[in-house]
């Protein structure tokens, strides 16, 4: 039997799983929108889920997001209030509806939800930071660490940057001396940049210059493929200014940077075009192009940007035409240097800027467009995309989850060195608490989280009325979950997110509690009140009585129980033995004659004065409290599961 109630338990969660299961399923599609930073078409998939009341609450926090980081403040904040006190919201939301309550206008309130985000977050400095510094779009998204970073296994001692994935091979730009021939460039006493192709996926592979004559004793580097009409490979490509074997001087007799395209023949990439948005008197460089092929992002330092160096965009003809370059505008570009664009699958722009506020030197942004694909702002990436020191040429992968970063951070084997990112989701803990007799989901069950390591109380919350709770937890943590309940005693269960894999957004710890065995607190019973000197049920007592049959027909059918009457010690032991028993006995008479079978009150009994649970002997020495804590009812639980008894 003990096996087929487990097996039944089992079962039930299998089931509750599939059901959860399917509701994320259904919005994969949403959040693979959300992931790539695509705010505007993520919007109305989760609008399908709250219609459909598919993971509704999900979708309204997700909403919530979308709406405040595209701008929206004022839309943003219905799908605030269908979440914001749900016990098992993440504290970072309190944050986020704060912001968007201070961008509405709603100064007090924002007041209020932002002193609660500091009680749970005392020590948040990242979002002080940005805070001060007013960028709303960062504040949201560093709210939560998003990225993992790794050097790659092919960084040599000199400058390595700027990749681009093709056909299995990752190509950048390098200048490892023990490859590069010629002489060393002055600004850094390092060979002059060449391309490399090395086989994405293979460690031992050696980084090699591709074939072809793309590589020049000056500059080559950021390249970009695509297709031109005829759907023939393209590669653009970053050189200074040569071409044709001639090189070509700016007013101050500097070779600025150009932007040429190449195509592969007979295995040999062959230089094909100077475009024609380069000039010999300002730099061009950098490409990026679009997956439709109909626009190319660069940077450039032509007359008329907003700084030093901006991020441009030219549209392309149908037939490989680079038509008039179009500055990105003033949310993208400012009075510092903006470069090295990436405009992934999406077509969400990504840039370097020490303009705009960051953690050091260059650092790596993306851009958040509203629904008609218009720049409205940007968001600083956060650590570890960025460091102190410059960070560029962001390459994302189709994925939408993982790429590779520039950086001449500490630490690092070159000048520049190449980096291997990987979007991490943000990681719940979720699950449902269980009875472990009925099977039943418990709710107002009070979970606190711990971090085992640090001992320290790292969230709480309550079940909800589906016995259902969720916290976000933090990869490479070791936690203890407590569970307790008035009706259930406490039980801790001990996770690891160490090995959790991390594509994976949800852990799942379900928790079986099994039931107090006193009658009293699982029926929640108020004192069962007798008139002087009767045993009659009153009304206010079969109010109480009824609390005990539910609990012995609904929620523990199984349950076999005895009787016991006690009264106060003022009396003789004659009369306080019949008045108890006849009160055990007109409780008995009520439960029967209300459905609970007999064969489940296997005896009742009066006590009289015999067996008080306190030191009172007369009201000579008792309080009106005390005597009235010896007048009681009792249930002892004899048996709360079929086949297993208790110890009464």
């Amino acid at each position: 039997m003990k096996n087929f109630k487990n097996s039944v338990l089992l079962i039930l969660l299998f089931l509750v799983g599939q059901v959860t299961m399917a509701q994320f399923a259904s919005q994969k599609k949403a959040d693979y929108y959300f992931s790539k930073f695509s705010y505007s078409l993520a919007i109305p998939e989760y609008e399908r889920m709250v219609k459909s009341d598919v993971n509704a609450e999900y979708a309204h926090q997700q909403l919530a997001e979308c709406f405040l980081l595209i701008r929206e403040y004022k839309k943003s904040i219905p799908h605030f209030k269908e979440v914001i006190n749900n016990a098992t919201l993440p504290t970072d939301y309190y944050f986020k509806y704060a912001m968007a309550l201070y961008a509405n206008g709603d100064l007090e309130e924002s007041e209020e939800w932002l002193k609660k985000y500091k009680k749970y977050n005392k020590n948040d400095s990242r979002v002080k930071r940005f805070l001060k510094d007013g960028n709303l779009a960062s504040v949201v998204f560093n709210s939560r660490q998003r990225y993992e970073v790794e050097p790659v296994s092919f960084n040599s001692s000199d400058s390595d940057f700027g990749t681009f994935r093709f056909m299995g091979n990752i190509y950048f730009g390098s200048s490892r001396r023990e490859v590069v021939d010629g002489d060393s460039y002055g600004w850094n006493n390092e060979p002059w940049l060449d391309i490399f192709a090395v086989q994405e996926d293979n460690p031992l592979s050696i980084p090699k210059r591709i074939n072809g004559n793309i590589n020049t004793k000056f500059h080559e580097s950021s390249v970009a493929f695509s297709t031109d009409y005829k759907n023939d490979t393209i590669m653009y490509f970053t050189r200074n200014n040569f071409y044709d074997k001639k090189e070509g001087y700016g007013v101050l007799n500097e070779i600025n940077l150009k932007i040429y395209s190449a195509k592969l023949v007979d295995g040999e990439w062959k230089e094909n075009s100077n475009l024609r948005i380069n000039s010999d008197y300002y730099s061009t460089g950098h490409p990026s192009v679009n997956l439709a092929r109909t626009r190319i992002y660069f940077t450039s330092d032509r007359p008329g940007g907003y700084g030093g160096t901006d991020i441009y965009y030219a549209e392309i003809h149908e037939r490989g035409g680079i038509q008039t370059p179009v500055n990105a505008g003033p949310v993208v570009n400012t009075e510092g240097n903006e470069m090295f664009p990436f405009i992934n699958e999406e077509g969400k722009l990504f840039f370097s800027s020490d303009g705009h506020v960051g953690f050091g030197q260059l650092d790596v942004f993306s851009t958040i467009s509203d629904e008609d694909g218009k720049v409205i702002d940007i968001i600083n990436l956060g650590t570890p995309i960025n460091s102190s020191s410059d960070d560029f040429a962001y390459y994302g992968l189709p994925s939408g989850l993982d790429g590779y970063v520039s950086s001449n951070r500490e630490g690092g084997m070159g000048s520049d060195d190449i980096y291997k990112f990987k979007f991490t989701p943000s990681l719940d803990v979720e699950g449902y608490v269980v009875d472990g007799v009925n099977n039943k989901m418990l709710d107002s069950v009070n979970i606190k989280l711990f971090d085992q390591i640090t001992n320290t109380l790292v969230a709480q919350t309550m079940t909800d009325e589906h016995g259902y709770y969720r916290f976000p937890v933090n990869r490479k943590t070791t936690y203890m979950i407590e569970a307790v309940r008035k009706t259930h005693p406490h039980k801790n269960i001990y996770f690891n997110t160490s090995t959790t894999a991390k594509s994976q957004k949800i852990l799942r710890q379900d928790i079986v509690l099994e039931p107090v065995l006193d009658l009293k607190l699982l029926a929640g019973l108020n004192q069962i009140y007798f008139d002087f000197n009767k045993s009659n049920i009153r009304p206010d007592a079969a109010k109480e009585l009824d609390k005990v049959i539910k609990v012995m027909n609904v929620t523990y059918p199984d349950m076999i129980i005895k009787l016991e009457a006690h009264t106060d010690p003022v009396g003789s032991h004659e009369y306080n033995d019949n008045l108890s028993e006849g009160r055990a006995k007109s409780t008995y008479e009520y439960l029967i004659e209300n459905g609970v079978s007999k064969d489940r009150i296997v005896s009742y009994k009066g006590y009289g004065k015999r067996m008080p649970i306190n030191k009172c002997t007369s009201k000579l020495d008792c309080t009106p409290e005390d005597l009235e804590l010896n007048r009681r009812t009792e249930f002892p639980i004899l048996q709360i599961k079929k086949g297993i008894s208790t110890s009464k």
